[in-house]
């Protein structure tokens, strides 16, 4: 195997294995969110603010497994 397949494969690896957190965190979040909102309708204004914080919280993880990505890729 030549370095440049070494790096496409650790890159889609890295954003492969770096998006899954991120994707279960945020659906455990945006059902917890609802789960409150359903049970108490008046708290929304205070529940959906908290919600897209933590939700921004967690795309950055994200975001991080990406310019790890494209270290990779473009730099080592």
């Amino acid at each position: 195997m030549d370095v440049e397949s070494a790096k496409v494969i650790a890159a889609g690896i890295a954003v492969g294995l770096g998006a899954i957190g991120p994707a279960i965190g945020e659906g455990v979040i945006a059902g917890m969110a609802l789960s409150a909102i359903g049970r108490n309708p008046e708290a929304s204004n205070k529940i959906m603010p908290f919600m897209f914080a933590t939700m921004a919280v967690a795309e950055s993880t994200a975001i991080y497994a990406l310019v790890v990505a494209l270290l990779i890729l473009f730099v080592v």
